[in-house]
């Protein structure tokens, strides 16, 4: 029976109506969500369209700024400061990619934790242990939220992350494991990938390689959570780290790429805003 498709764009829809109920309530102060590109970045732009289209749908302003390629990197972490001190601006989000000589953790670092809508801040990533986030990894918390619509019982589930990056793969894990699943995270160490994710019960996949993982490396019936963004080996489009068409004859949900994860990550993202506002929600 093929897998269930987890429709991220239906859920995300569904969060931004609830969202802009929240920033209604929030009176008349503006919202403002600051965006900084350095440079115009051709990878960027569909990222940056999904953004203003959320961001106005939950009436957050989202002011763009395109820096001029030639700006430095102390040029960049000077208007952040700035920003930071700027009692109109909610929200700060850099764009990636940044031009390979910027050091993109002393970027996000310098982010006030209190602005810092990616979650990426060390501060954030660090209160994630503590279970206290505030401003939460967009795409982790996506994964997450995407794992719990399936109704999966997430307590002692055998969970398996491909990836182990800061952004996705290390945060998500440890969201899982406040859930007390049983997680395992796999990386290019791993000496016997398809060993691991073939017990998965559930399986997130977020390394960046087209077609990964294939339906013969998956358990039957697993939530599966494709997290990749790749130029499509064949041609046209783009696809996940999972091999969609046989990995969803095994699996018991999947996500698609594109229009599974990724439009959660934009909710969330307008989610932590209204959060640095100062909802509580």
């Amino acid at each position: 029976m093929p897998a269930q498709i987890l429709d991220g764009k239906a859920l995300a829809a569904n969060m931004r109506e609830r969202l802009r109920a929240v920033r209604d309530g929030l009176g008349d102060r503006p919202i403002q969500l600051l965006s900084l590109e350095v440079g115009e970045n051709p990878a960027a732009k569909v990222y940056i369209r999904n953004q203003k289209r959320a961001a106005e749908a939950c009436g957050i302003d989202l002011v763009e700024k395109i820096l001029p390629a030639t700006t430095t990197e102390e040029e960049l972490l000077g208007l952040i400061r700035e920003s930071n001190q700027d009692d109109t601006i909610t929200g700060i989000i850099v764009q990636r990619p940044l031009p390979l000589a910027f050091d993109a953790r002393r970027v996000q670092a310098t982010i006030s934790r209190k602005k810092d809508v990616e979650g990426m801040n060390p501060s954030n990533m660090g209160a994630i242990l503590y279970s206290e986030p505030r401003l939460t990894p967009c795409t982790a918390v996506a994964a997450e939220r995407l794992i719990m619509q399936t109704g999966i019982d997430l307590r002692g589930a055998e969970t398996v992350v491909v990836g182990h990056s800061e952004i996705v793969g290390k945060p998500v894990a440890i969201l899982l494991l406040h859930h007390l699943s049983t997680v395992t995270v796999c990386h290019v160490g791993t000496r016997n990938l398809r060993e691991h994710t073939q017990r998965a019960d559930i399986l997130v996949v977020a390394v960046g390689k087209a077609n990964l993982v294939t339906g013969d490396m998956i358990k039957p019936g697993a939530v599966v959570i494709d997290i990749g963004i790749n130029a499509n080996p064949d041609g046209g489009g783009v696809v996940g780290d999972v091999h969609f068409e046989s990995a969803s004859e095994v699996a018991g949900y999947i996500t698609p790429v594109p229009g599974g994860v990724g439009p959660v990550t934009v909710a969330m993202l307008m989610r932590n805003t209204l959060r640095a506002a100062g909802w509580e929600g």
